[in-house]
C-alpha cells in the first residue's frame, strides 16, 4: 500500500446482511441501505435508486481523438440501469455526478439511447448531481440539476469530502477491490464503507477503477474500512485483511 497505513480495525458497519431484493444490507449513518451487484446503492426507506460515474458516451469521446473503443457502452449502462429500475420500482432516481463522461457528451446521446432513458425513468424524480466531468449538468434531458442532495440522514455528493464525514454518499474514486483468497486473487468494483459515510462503484460500462488501498482512500475513513465487493448476483462483505495491493 502506498502512503500512510491505517493500524486501527474498523468496527463492522451495523446490520450488514443480505437483503431479500439482492444485496448486501446496512446501516449507513443510522439509515438503512442496501449495496446491491449491480453497484447501484437502494435507500429502500425513502425509494430511491442512487447509481453513480456512468461516464456515458465515454467511447464516443475516445473515437473523437482517435482511439476506436466499441460504441456499445452507452447503451449498455443504460440496459444495466433499466433492470435495476424495473426490479426496484424507485420513486426517485438519483446520478452521483460524471453521468458524462465530457461536457458534450449529452450532445452526442444517440436518438435511441435518449429515448430509453426517459423511458426508464419516465414517472419518476430524477436528480443529476453534478460532477467534475460534467459540471453543469446535461441538456435537453428529463430531471433536475444539483450540487448536492440531502435524504434524511445522509448528503449525496459527487467527490468525497476531505475528513470523515458522517452520512456521506459520495462517488468520483471508481473504488476496487482485490481480494486474496486460497492462493488467488480476484480484483472487482466495491463499495467502501466503514458505517459512517460510503463510496460507491463507479456504475458506467467502460468506467475504470481505483484500488481501495490506494492513499487516496486513507483521509476518508477513521479505521479500516469493509469492502462490499460486487460479485455475480451478490455482494460480498471483505474485510480489509483479505484485500491487497494491485
Amino acid at each position: 500500500m502506498s502512503g500512510r497505513r491505517q493500524t486501527r480495525a474498523a468496527p463492522p458497519p451495523e446490520a450488514v446482511g443480505p437483503h431479500p431484493l439482492g444485496g448486501l444490507a446496512l446501516v449507513l449513518a443510522g439509515e438503512r441501505v442496501v449495496c446491491r451487484p449491480s453497484g447501484a446503492l437502494w435507500l429502500e426507506t425513502h425509494g430511491a435508486l442512487i447509481v453513480a460515474d456512468l461516464h456515458l458516451e465515454k467511447g464516443s469521446f475516445y473515437a473523437t481523438h482517435g482511439q476506436m473503443l466499441p460504441p456499445y457502452d452507452t447503451a449498455e449502462t443504460l440496459r444495466r440501469l433499466d433492470a435495476e429500475v424495473s426490479a426496484l420500482a424507485p420513486d426517485a432516481v438519483v446520478f452521483l455526478g460524471d453521468s458524462f463522461h465530457d461536457r458534450e457528451g449529452d450532445g452526442r446521446l444517440a436518438a435511441a439511447d435518449a429515448a430509453t432513458l426517459r423511458a426508464t425513468v419516465s414517472g419518476r424524480t430524477l436528480v443529476w448531481v453534478t460532477g467534475n466531468h460534467d459540471p453543469i449538468g446535461p441538456r435537453g434531458l428529463p430531471g433536475d440539476t444539483a450540487p448536492i442532495l440531502a435524504l434524511g440522514a445522509l448528503r449525496l455528493v459527487h467527490e468525497p469530502a476531505g475528513g470523515p464525514s458522517a452520512g456521506e454518499v459520495a462517488g468520483h474514486l471508481h473504488p476496487c477491490a482485490r481480494v486474496a483468497a486460497r492462493g488467488a486473487s480476484v480484483r472487482r468494483r466495491c463499495f467502501v464503507t466503514d458505517g459512517e459515510r460510503v463510496v460507491l462503484p463507479a456504475f458506467g460500462t467502460l468506467a475504470g477503477g481505483l484500488n481501495i488501498r490506494d492513499a487516496a482512500f486513507h483521509p476518508l475513513f477513521r479505521a479500516r474500512p469493509l469492502a462490499a465487493v460486487l460479485g455475480a448476483g451478490r455482494v460480498h462483505a471483505v474485510g480489509w485483511g483479505s484485500l491487497r495491493d494491485d
